[in-house]
Protein backbone atom coordinates (compact mmCIF):
# COMPACT_ATOMS: atom_id res chain seq x y z
CA UNK A 1 0.00 0.00 0.00
CA UNK A 2 1.12 3.38 -0.97
CA UNK A 3 2.36 6.25 1.82
CA UNK A 4 1.48 9.53 2.66
CA UNK A 5 5.15 11.52 1.86
CA UNK A 6 5.59 14.52 3.39
CA UNK A 7 9.19 16.67 2.27
CA UNK A 8 8.91 18.85 5.09
CA UNK A 9 7.13 21.24 7.79
CA UNK A 10 5.76 24.10 5.76
CA UNK A 11 4.19 25.83 8.45
CA UNK A 12 2.27 26.54 11.44
CA UNK A 13 -1.42 28.33 11.06
CA UNK A 14 -3.53 30.02 13.67
CA UNK A 15 -7.03 31.66 14.24
CA UNK A 16 -6.00 34.94 15.78
CA UNK A 17 -8.52 37.83 17.04
CA UNK A 18 -5.77 40.80 16.48
CA UNK A 19 -3.83 40.01 13.74
CA UNK A 20 -1.50 43.39 13.65
CA UNK A 21 -0.58 43.45 16.88
CA UNK A 22 0.70 39.46 16.95
CA UNK A 23 2.47 40.56 12.86
CA UNK A 24 4.25 44.02 14.42
CA UNK A 25 5.46 41.79 17.32
CA UNK A 26 6.76 39.05 14.57
CA UNK A 27 8.49 41.45 12.76
CA UNK A 28 9.80 43.64 14.80
CA UNK A 29 11.03 42.03 17.84
CA UNK A 30 11.76 38.17 16.12
CA UNK A 31 12.88 39.66 12.45
CA UNK A 32 10.33 37.71 10.81
CA UNK A 33 9.17 39.22 7.33
CA UNK A 34 5.72 39.50 5.51
CA UNK A 35 5.45 37.19 2.84
CA UNK A 36 2.26 37.64 1.97
CA UNK A 37 -0.52 40.21 3.26
CA UNK A 38 -4.44 39.27 2.52
CA UNK A 39 -7.29 40.62 3.46
CA UNK A 40 -7.76 37.67 5.58
CA UNK A 41 -4.66 36.15 6.43
CA UNK A 42 -0.71 36.92 6.87
CA UNK A 43 2.32 34.68 5.93
CA UNK A 44 5.00 35.49 7.80
CA UNK A 45 8.67 34.01 7.57
CA UNK A 46 12.10 34.16 6.92
CA UNK A 47 11.50 33.18 3.13
CA UNK A 48 8.56 31.92 1.25
CA UNK A 49 10.66 28.22 1.14
CA UNK A 50 11.36 27.93 4.26
CA UNK A 51 9.18 27.15 7.31
CA UNK A 52 6.49 29.59 8.38
CA UNK A 53 3.65 30.92 10.09
CA UNK A 54 -0.02 31.92 9.10
CA UNK A 55 -1.94 33.82 10.94
CA UNK A 56 -6.09 33.84 10.20
CA UNK A 57 -8.63 35.99 11.08
CA UNK A 58 -11.17 35.26 13.58
CA UNK A 59 -13.31 36.65 16.76
CA UNK A 60 -11.71 36.18 19.75
CA UNK A 61 -10.70 34.91 22.12
CA UNK A 62 -8.80 32.22 21.28
CA UNK A 63 -7.47 28.95 23.16
CA UNK A 64 -4.73 26.90 22.78
CA UNK A 65 -5.98 24.09 22.93
CA UNK A 66 -3.64 21.34 21.92
CA UNK A 67 -0.46 23.72 20.66
CA UNK A 68 1.41 24.32 23.89
CA UNK A 69 4.79 26.35 21.60
CA UNK A 70 6.32 26.73 18.25
CA UNK A 71 10.00 26.55 17.87
CA UNK A 72 11.89 28.74 15.80
CA UNK A 73 15.11 28.62 14.46
CA UNK A 74 17.00 32.13 14.59
CA UNK A 75 20.18 32.55 13.11
CA UNK A 76 21.00 35.66 15.17
CA UNK A 77 20.02 33.38 18.42
CA UNK A 78 21.86 36.21 21.39
CA UNK A 79 20.62 39.06 20.35
CA UNK A 80 17.29 38.28 19.24
CA UNK A 81 16.75 36.37 23.43
CA UNK A 82 18.22 39.14 24.74
CA UNK A 83 15.77 42.36 22.55
CA UNK A 84 12.85 39.49 23.56
CA UNK A 85 14.13 38.97 27.34
CA UNK A 86 14.49 34.67 26.83
CA UNK A 87 13.96 32.05 25.08
CA UNK A 88 10.43 31.52 25.60
CA UNK A 89 7.89 34.08 24.40
CA UNK A 90 4.54 34.53 24.09
CA UNK A 91 3.76 36.46 20.76
CA UNK A 92 0.43 37.21 21.51
CA UNK A 93 -3.27 35.93 22.19
CA UNK A 94 -1.60 33.03 23.58
CA UNK A 95 1.21 32.02 20.36
CA UNK A 96 4.40 30.81 22.76
CA UNK A 97 7.65 30.76 20.82
CA UNK A 98 10.79 29.00 21.63
CA UNK A 99 13.48 30.15 19.89
CA UNK A 100 16.64 27.89 19.45
CA UNK A 101 19.90 28.67 17.90
CA UNK A 102 20.41 28.69 14.16
CA UNK A 103 22.74 29.29 11.53
CA UNK A 104 24.47 31.97 11.40
CA UNK A 105 23.90 33.95 7.90
CA UNK A 106 20.75 31.47 7.59
CA UNK A 107 17.13 32.90 7.97
CA UNK A 108 14.42 32.50 10.82
CA UNK A 109 13.15 29.06 9.89
CA UNK A 110 10.50 26.77 11.30
CA UNK A 111 12.22 24.24 13.22
CA UNK A 112 9.43 22.79 15.01
CA UNK A 113 6.02 22.34 16.87
CA UNK A 114 5.18 20.94 20.26
CA UNK A 115 1.78 19.76 21.27
CA UNK A 116 -0.23 18.06 24.38
CA UNK A 117 -1.49 14.98 23.91
CA UNK A 118 -3.24 12.92 26.23
CA UNK A 119 -0.92 9.80 25.55
CA UNK A 120 2.28 10.91 23.60
CA UNK A 121 3.70 8.00 22.67
CA UNK A 122 0.30 6.67 21.13
CA UNK A 123 0.20 9.88 19.72
CA UNK A 124 3.68 9.83 17.82
CA UNK A 125 3.10 6.28 16.55
CA UNK A 126 -0.32 7.55 14.96
CA UNK A 127 1.62 10.40 13.43
CA UNK A 128 3.91 7.80 11.41
CA UNK A 129 0.48 6.67 9.32
CA UNK A 130 0.40 10.34 8.22
CA UNK A 131 4.09 10.16 6.95
CA UNK A 132 6.02 11.15 9.55
CA UNK A 133 8.95 9.94 10.89
CA UNK A 134 9.33 8.49 14.15
CA UNK A 135 12.61 9.57 16.29
CA UNK A 136 12.10 8.90 19.54
CA UNK A 137 9.33 7.84 22.15
CA UNK A 138 6.49 10.74 21.81
CA UNK A 139 8.86 13.00 18.50
CA UNK A 140 8.74 12.72 14.94
CA UNK A 141 10.17 15.04 12.21
CA UNK A 142 9.86 15.73 8.54
CA UNK A 143 13.15 16.48 6.73
CA UNK A 144 14.59 17.38 10.21
CA UNK A 145 11.55 19.39 11.77
CA UNK A 146 9.91 18.32 14.61
CA UNK A 147 6.35 17.62 15.95
CA UNK A 148 6.42 16.43 20.21
CA UNK A 149 4.15 15.38 22.45
CA UNK A 150 3.81 16.21 26.08
CA UNK A 151 1.00 15.18 28.40
CA UNK A 152 -1.59 17.30 28.76
CA UNK A 153 -5.29 18.51 27.37
CA UNK A 154 -5.19 17.89 24.00
CA UNK A 155 -9.01 18.64 23.62
CA UNK A 156 -10.27 20.89 20.79
CA UNK A 157 -11.58 24.14 22.12
CA UNK A 158 -14.36 25.66 20.30
CA UNK A 159 -12.50 28.46 19.16
CA UNK A 160 -9.27 27.19 18.58
CA UNK A 161 -5.51 28.94 18.60
CA UNK A 162 -3.99 26.51 15.84
CA UNK A 163 -5.73 26.48 12.79
CA UNK A 164 -3.92 23.63 11.32
CA UNK A 165 -0.26 22.35 10.81
CA UNK A 166 1.30 22.35 6.94
CA UNK A 167 3.65 20.04 5.36
CA UNK A 168 4.99 20.54 2.02
CA UNK A 169 4.53 17.70 -0.64
CA UNK A 170 5.35 16.92 -4.28
CA UNK A 171 1.25 16.23 -5.30
CA UNK A 172 -1.65 17.45 -3.06
CA UNK A 173 -4.25 15.46 -5.06
CA UNK A 174 -1.41 12.63 -5.28
CA UNK A 175 -1.91 12.71 -1.10
CA UNK A 176 -5.29 12.72 -1.29
CA UNK A 177 -5.89 9.69 -2.90
CA UNK A 178 -3.48 7.98 -0.62
CA UNK A 179 -5.14 9.05 2.66
CA UNK A 180 -8.67 7.68 1.50
CA UNK A 181 -7.19 4.17 0.81
CA UNK A 182 -5.57 4.64 4.05
CA UNK A 183 -8.96 5.69 5.36
CA UNK A 184 -7.77 9.02 6.48
CA UNK A 185 -10.66 11.80 6.06
CA UNK A 186 -10.11 14.24 3.59
CA UNK A 187 -11.68 16.86 4.90
CA UNK A 188 -11.02 19.50 1.79
CA UNK A 189 -9.39 20.38 -1.36
CA UNK A 190 -8.47 23.74 -1.83
CA UNK A 191 -6.98 25.68 -5.22
CA UNK A 192 -4.91 28.81 -4.23
CA UNK A 193 -3.10 31.07 -6.11
CA UNK A 194 0.05 29.74 -5.02
CA UNK A 195 -0.94 26.27 -3.79
CA UNK A 196 -2.93 22.95 -3.81
CA UNK A 197 -4.04 21.86 -0.74
CA UNK A 198 -5.04 18.84 0.68
CA UNK A 199 -6.61 19.20 4.65
CA UNK A 200 -6.51 15.65 6.55
CA UNK A 201 -8.20 14.97 10.13
CA UNK A 202 -5.09 14.12 11.77
CA UNK A 203 -4.68 11.99 15.35
CA UNK A 204 -6.94 14.18 18.09
CA UNK A 205 -8.68 16.17 15.56
CA UNK A 206 -5.54 18.09 14.21
CA UNK A 207 -5.88 19.73 11.04
CA UNK A 208 -2.76 18.78 8.75
CA UNK A 209 -2.25 20.53 5.39
CA UNK A 210 -0.47 18.49 2.58
CA UNK A 211 0.40 21.53 0.07
CA UNK A 212 2.03 21.62 -3.47
CA UNK A 213 3.41 24.59 -4.32
CA UNK A 214 2.43 24.98 -8.12
CA UNK A 215 4.89 25.57 -10.84
CA UNK A 216 3.83 29.60 -10.65
CA UNK A 217 4.97 29.93 -7.05
CA UNK A 218 6.07 33.67 -7.20
CA UNK A 219 5.83 34.21 -3.56
CA UNK A 220 9.54 35.64 -2.31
Amino acid sequence: MSALRPRTLDHVAFWVAGRGVVVAFLVEQLGLRVIADEANFTLLGGGARRGKLTLFDAPGPREPGPLAEVVLSVPEFQATVDRVGGELVDAGEGIRIRLVAGTPGDVIDLAGVVLLASDPAATASAYERYGFERVGDARVEVAGAFVEFVAGDAAIPERPLLNHLAVLVDSAQGQADIAQTLGIEVESMVDAANTIAAFLTGPGGVRIEYVEHKPTFSLT
